[in-house]
């Protein structure tokens, strides 16, 4: 039967004490929702409805990607009132899952197991046992294990509060069964709100069986409810993600201190030293070494190199065997090649850095094109930004820059040209020549430095 997905996210979260709606606050650099959202397209779902309600606007435009139908609950009234707002649009053959924004961890696996156990009008549950199942409704069975109902903390009796077991609140049943059960469910309770729980005593009274599967983790099924917890599960998903690394043969220094805000790719013998973060997708080929505290974004990096500590690298290329940092800022459209070394206070942003290039300490490098064995040296600048446009800087292979000089752009270095040391260079100079542009040095005997007035 296709599938259809009912992501209800129109908690206010009031424990978050926080202007963002509970579901947006992130979790592995996305809103918690989003991770719901792509479980579901793992299940490949032909239809995702998220239901919104406090903050629907500001929901609505953070996930402004997310292929889904919104359906605003403009008055919270309970779980199953949330569900009856987007249900009544499937297909009555279609299967519901129901899943909650405020649950991310939630794996494709459980989720498959749960609807593999939905047969005809029967109900699918996903429970879990927990050693403190203080707060949480009771799964109730029957002698022969069968689920009976489930009972709310608040109204379990003393024999009842002994089970371990409790619910979810996930579950998958077939669309016309639900929208059946969900015009019968009634709001005459203390909250005076209408309880999605309370289909299961329904289903059982029609004679339909309530069949359940468990997570392998409880974690999976834990919701956020304060800022305390979504620091929690923040570490349980690092964690994972740290142990699918070291399984694939990556060594991190500190599993524990290690967050990764995307997807990072990293082949065999890779190295990650700890407090470092990853954002975006970010590619490393095998044998790569990743210093202390670095910060590295939407960036691939070939086989053998050395990413020394505290360095940042945004949307760059960089080639096998390059050097970066440490302290090095290595800036969007920024692509270095094989051999070529960024060293310790240098930023380069837009830039081409040439096979076996190097500018090892304290350079910024904007809008450049620099060619191969180029040395570029100490506190070079090139002017690239005339306060209203951008210009290129050309160097071209085997150029030897001074150090302290200042390129004006737009301009060309020519092949094996060397430019002394403090020079200003406003033209395109010869290659296999010196060009150099200084004052004449002079002394002023007797010179008597100025004096603080008393």
């Amino acid at each position: 039967m296709p599938l259809s997905v009912i992501i209800l996210a129109a908690g206010q979260g009031t424990r978050m004490k926080s202007c963002l709606p509970k579901v947006l606050h992130r979790i592995a650099g996305k809103p918690m929702v989003e991770h719901v959202y792509n479980r579901s397209r793992e299940l490949n779902a032909s239809s995702i409805y998220i239901v919104y309600g406090h903050g629907g606007e500001t929901v609505k435009q953070a996930c402004s990607t997310l292929t889904a139908s919104w359906v605003e609950q403009a008055e919270q009234l309970g779980t199953a009132h949330a569900v009856q707002q987007a249900s009544t649009a499937i297909a009555d053959n279609d299967t519901v899952l129901v899943l909650y924004g405020d649950v991310p961890l939630i794996k494709t696996r459980t989720l498959q197991a749960l609807l593999a156990e939905t047969k005809g009008d029967n109900i699918a549950l996903l429970t879990v046992v927990l050693a403190d199942p203080t707060g949480y409704g009771r799964i109730v069975r029957d002698s022969d294990g069968h689920v009976r109902a489930i009972v709310e903390d608040k109204d379990a009796s003393a024999e009842q509060k002994k089970i371990c077991e409790v619910n979810t609140g996930i579950l998958a049943v077939r669309a016309g069964y639900l929208n059946a059960c969900l015009k019968r469910i009634g709001n005459n309770n203390s909250q005076g709100e209408y309880y999605l729980t309370d289909m299961i005593e329904l289903a059982v009274n029609d004679g339909q069986a309530v069949s359940s599967t468990q997570p392998s983790k409880a974690s999976e099924v834990e919701g956020v409810n304060d800022r305390k917890q979504l620091a929690r599960l923040e570490r349980i998903m690092q964690k994972d993600y740290a142990q699918a690394l070291m399984a694939d043969g990556v060594t991190i220094a500190d599993p524990a201190r290690i967050d990764i805000r995307g997807k990072l790719n990293a082949g065999n013998d890779c190295f990650i030293d700890v407090n470092c973060v990853f954002e975006g997708e970010v590619n490393l080929g095998t044998n790569v070494s990743i210093g202390a505290g670095c910060l590295i974004k939407n960036s691939t990096i070939a086989c053998d190199t050395i990413i020394k500590p505290y360095s940042i690298i945004e949307g760059a290329t960089i080639a096998t065997g390059a050097e970066v940092g440490p302290f090095a800022r290595i800036r969007p459209g920024t692509s270095m090649a094989e051999g070529s070394r960024v060293g310790n206070f240098v930023e380069i942003k837009n830039t081409s850095l040439g096979k076996n290039s190097k500018a090892n300490h304290l350079s910024y490098l904007g809008d450049s094109e620099i060619g191969a064995n180029v040395n570029i040296g100490a506190g070079t600048i090139t002017c690239n930004y005339d306060g209203a446009n951008k210009h290129k800087t050309i160097i071209k292979d085997n150029a030897f820059i001074g150090s302290d000089t200042q390129l004006v752009a737009p301009v060309t270095i020519g092949e094996n040209a060397t430019i002394g040391a403090g020079s200003t260079i406003t033209r395109d100079t010869e290659g296999n020549a010196l060009t150099l542009s200084r004052v004449v040095q002079k002394t002023v005997k007797n010179w008597v430095r100025p004096a603080k007035k008393k």
